[in-house]
């Protein structure tokens, strides 16, 4: 099982300790550093790197960095950044920025596991759906949103470096409702 934790930056930067686990995670995934071209070489992922990475979705006001850790160990398992806005007005639901799993850990369930756990969050939230983009380079993750329930909703470009890709939509359902002394 994985619990979630918000990642909570200290005096400005990561806590002590989180690095060296981002970095291992970060570099256990140099396929989809190929596909994204986020890395300059991604079988070479530095500390240095990974730290930029995860400081810039930390300084977005509506970002939230989750920690996904191993409920057994307290290994860092997952990764996902959930965007309670997009930048774009006339789009009013939260998006998934970014879900990674450890390389060594694919094809465990861990990535359902950790969707579902954000999907809870969201709905918890009161939020009635969420999108997600997965680059064209990516068809793996495209097939992976999809058995999630994930249907394309639009293809565009991305915001950030102008790649194709595929813009996802899911419905959540609704928060339970609450009584009155909850």
């Amino acid at each position: 099982m994985l619990v979630l934790e918000p990642l909570v930056p200290v005096d400005g930067s990561l806590p002590p300790g989180v690095l060296a686990g981002l970095t291992q995670l970060y570099a256990s995934n140099p396929g989809f550093h190929r596909a994204t071209g986020d890395f300059p070489d991604p079988e070479a992922v530095s500390a240095e790197q990974v730290a930029s990475s995860v400081n810039a979705e930390l300084t977005h006001p509506a970002a939230e960095v989750l920690l996904a850790r191993d409920d057994a160990d307290g290994s860092l398992a997952g990764l996902a950044v959930t965007l309670a806005e997009h930048p774009d007005p006339l789009d009013p639901y939260p998006w998934i920025g970014l879900l990674m799993v450890h390389g060594g850990r694919h094809r465990s369930g861990l990535g359902r596991q950790l969707a579902g756990l954000v999907e809870e969050r969201l709905s918890a939230q009161g939020r009635d759906g969420v999108r997600l983009a997965v680059l064209d380079a990516n068809p793996g993750a495209l097939a992976f949103w999809r058995t999630l329930g994930y249907r394309v909703i639009d293809h565009r470009e991305d915001r950030q470096m102008g790649r194709p890709c595929s813009v996802l939509h899911k419905d959540l359902p609704s928060a339970p409702p609450r009584t009155i002394g909850e």
